[in-house]
């Protein structure tokens, strides 16, 4: 799934909505002393109150939220696991029946708790329902509706939520006239940040695709890997972050950990027109090989690049000469201030097509950070002096 399908399903979660058909909720409460279900219970999705449906339409877009690669990660399942939980949402997709289709999610909730303690009590919610998108848009000439065809694909939509005691409050009753002292015993469920969740099967081209699901981290660049691995028994990945790291260090180990800031700034420039060009094809995410980060390199301006010498640093850094980089995930956001150049005396921030004007330079026997700007520089309300034209002046005037 790229950002646009996401995007498509996320905001269909809304109350009245005939594009989306939530046809069940199952809810099963998890208690932290035993790790064990106290109590589960399922219910028509339509059975719900307004305030009710409009609390969970929210925390389920709350799992549909994020970037992808940081928050959100779409993953393949392995092949060949004992209890594959493809095979488990398959067969709850597919069933008809409500106990079966209760039965098939408790197995999954058995996963989540093997070998697993939870730090507070969680509620886990599950929801089975239709999504539906217009095949095209409605034309006004036409007297067709944009509804009389449209692609039609079930889903499984998970969530966990933890729990938090509730707030002990000094009330004032209007009535009596008399100060309370109020104590809730029921613990609060916090659908406001899902702790974790996935939705399966994944779409892309308005097409589904059992054999990934979308997993949905708590923070960002922080996946649950117990849970990839061991409940949704999902091959492992890399996040944006850890992407960007070892890129770095790819490139560290071929430029000998020197590089100046003209060329760094190349390299993004080179990798962000790759993705321009992508986004404008509409083609798939790009991806970057060892082959394509040597022709990087070497139209960046990298002196002694060579394939082997890429190949062999793909190697000792990540073991993998195969490998492939999203290049998304490898350039700062290009646009934004994103990159932090820290110093003793002040921290900057800059956007990457802005890097060009940063130099490190030697200047009076000093090491110096220099920044070319096209007008004079306010500080507090007094415009600086440019001082090295006015030392240039004095030597000159002797």
């Amino acid at each position: 799934m790229n950002k646009k399908d996401i995007a498509n399903i996320r905001k269909q979660f809304k109350v009245n909505n005939d594009l989306l058909k939530i046809h069940e909720i199952f809810n099963v409460y998890i208690m932290r002393e035993s790790s064990e279900i106290y109590h589960h219970q399922s219910l028509p999705f339509d059975l719900l109150e307004e305030e009710q449906k409009e609390l969970f339409l929210a925390n389920f877009k709350k799992v549909l939220s994020g970037q992808l690669d940081q928050k959100l990660f779409e993953l393949k399942f392995q092949r060949d696991v004992e209890d594959n939980s493809q095979l488990i949402l398959h067969q709850g997709l597919l069933s008809n029946d409500t106990e079966e289709w209760k039965a098939h999610m408790l197995l999954l909730v058995e996963k989540m708790l093997k070998d697993k303690q939870y730090e507070m009590d969680i509620v886990i919610t599950f929801i089975r329902g239709e999504y539906m998108k217009p095949m095209k848009r409605r034309s006004e000439e036409s007297e067709e509706s944009d509804r009389d065809t449209v692609y039609s694909n079930s889903f499984i939509l998970c969530s966990m939520n933890k729990t938090q005691d509730p707030k002990k409050e000094l009330l004032f009753d209007y009535v009596e006239k008399e100060f309370k002292y109020n104590f809730v015993v029921d613990p609060i469920i916090n659908l406001k940040s899902p702790i974790s969740g996935f939705l399966f099967p994944c779409f892309t081209d308005n097409a589904a695709d059992v054999n990934h699901v979308l997993y949905s981290a708590g923070k960002a660049n922080e996946p649950n890997y117990h849970f990839i691995e061991e409940v949704l028994n999902a091959e492992e990945m890399m996040t944006a972050q850890e992407d960007k790291i070892v890129f770095e260090e790819i490139v560290r180990k071929v430029t000998g950990d020197r590089i100046n800031t003209s060329t760094l700034s190349n390299v993004y420039e080179e990798i962000h027109q790759v993705i321009e060009e992508n986004e404008e094809e509409e083609e798939e995410i790009p991806k970057l090989d060892y082959k394509d980060v040597e022709k990087v390199l070497k139209s960046s301006g990298v002196e002694d690049v060579n394939k082997e010498k890429v190949e062999e640093a793909f190697k000792t850094v990540i073991d993998d000469e195969t490998y492939e980089f999203k290049a998304n995930n490898i350039v700062p956001k290009y646009t934004t201030k994103s990159i932090k150049i820290k110093t003793k005396v002040a921290d900057i921030s800059i956007s990457p097509q802005d890097l060009r004007y940063v130099r490190q330079i030697q200047f009076n026997g000093k090491l110096s950070l220099m920044i070319e700007v096209d007008e004079n520089t306010v500080i507090e309300g007094f415009e600086m002096i440019p001082e090295v034209l006015f030392h240039q002046a004095k030597e000159e005037e002797e």
